[in-house]
């Protein structure tokens, strides 16, 4: 999901990171609340990095001590359950792996509530690490804190889906989600074409300028397939309330909806379980899944991709403050949509899909002229 940040602070900012194996007692989990921390790793010597402060493009010293305390830390900070087996755990595991290989301490606090983010940043802080990680841009609050005496010394990096304001002080990805998103609706588009179905629902949580722009670049990827599809559309308020999720999803099943799209967290298994049970397949949001039977499509745009990427960087000394890195579907590996084994002649469907990628990628499809001119 998809966001907007802003933020200072002295020295060096851009991620954040620091993860052991899962399960392991490496890193610490905690729902809302103050973080703890754990295992050493080596020191790297060298200067602060100090002055790299405010200056856009520049690359702070000691990566990845950048403390140069011989140990690195990361804090991570996730308004989503970061074990939702979906788009926020796609976060941690990427992190875990860095962890795991460079005997880095991971500290993850989650379900954080927006109100709280900025509480929740100092208190990450206060922990003294390297890095933190905004795992999305539902924590915007946060970003200002990266100022304050209390995060000195520490990069910031925030994972800001459709962007944040970016600013000299944090490094962040995202990516355009009428791209990816459209390319889903085609797929959904074909898949109902395949059953001789013309109704789809997307079912997800507040209703904010990404989700209601992922619904509008999805729906009119439908209907680039589909001119008669109708699209519906429910915002749940919480995207991991699972009960909110199957009352959405029954209400959309008692309305001949024939595909879901549960553009969610924590409460996508509880309607993807729902639909499978009468006979309705799902999408999945951000990560593959297409090795389970109750999903038709995996659209792919999952954090954890975009995170490892800006982790090779903060391993390798070479994060740039003040940067946006852009993936773009058909340029980059991620996002891209794909078309499960449990679709009727999937490969047909993942051919129409693949064209429109390529379509987009060439700039002869624009999908946010599409997703502004969707009415309905």
């Amino acid at each position: 999901m998809q966001k907007k940040f802003r933020w200072l602070v002295p020295l060096l900012l851009v991620i954040v990171l620091v993860a052991s194996a899962c399960g392991d007692d490496d890193d610490t989990t905690a729902s809302g609340g103050d973080n703890g921390s754990t295992a050493t790793t080596k020191a790297s010597g060298g200067s602060s990095g100090g002055d790299c402060y405010g200056k856009t493009g520049c690359i702070p010293a000691d990566q990845p001590d950048v403390n140069k305390d011989g140990k690195v830390k990361i804090a991570i900070l996730s308004p989503g359950d970061t074990n939702d087996n979906g788009y926020y755990e796609s976060f941690v595991i990427a992190a875990r792996e860095y962890a795991d290989k460079n005997d880095w301490d991971l500290v993850i606090t989650d379900k954080i509530n927006p109100s709280d983010a900025a509480e929740q940043a100092r208190n990450a802080c206060r922990q003294k690490p390297d890095m933190v990680a905004i795992a999305a841009s539902e924590l915007k609050d946060a970003i200002p804190v990266a100022g304050e005496d209390v995060c000195k010394g520490t990069v910031w990096y925030v994972a800001g889906g459709q962007g944040v304001e970016q600013t000299p002080y944090f490094f962040q990805t995202n990516d355009k989600v009428e791209e990816g998103q459209f390319a889903t609706g085609v797929a959904s588009g074909e898949v109902l074409k395949s059953m001789g179905a013309t109704k789809a629902g997307f079912i997800t949580g507040p209703e904010l300028d990404f989700s209601t722009t992922a619904y509008k670049a999805w729906a009119a990827g439908v209907k680039s397939v589909l001119p008669n599809a109708e699209t519906v559309a429910t915002y749940t308020g919480d995207f991991d309330d699972s009960g909110l999720g199957r009352e959405a999803a029954n209400a959309q099943l008692s309305q001949g909806v024939k595909l879901l799209y549960p553009y969610l967290g924590g409460a996508t298994d509880a309607v993807a379980d729902l639909g499978k049970s009468k006979g309705v397949l799902s999408v999945t949001p951000g990560t593959d899944r297409c090795s389970e039977d109750k999903f038709a499509i995996s659209s792919i745009f999952s954090p954890g991709d975009y995170f490892a990427a800006a982790l090779k960087d903060f391993e390798a000394g070479k994060v740039k403050l003040g940067v946006t890195r852009t993936f773009r579907i058909g340029v980059d590996p991620v996002p891209t949509v794909k078309v499960c084994p449990t679709v009727k002649d999937a490969a047909t469907a993942q051919a129409a899909v693949d064209k429109t990628i390529k379509d987009i990628a060439s700039g002869t499809i624009d999908p946010a002229a599409k997703t502004k001119e969707f009415k309905g």
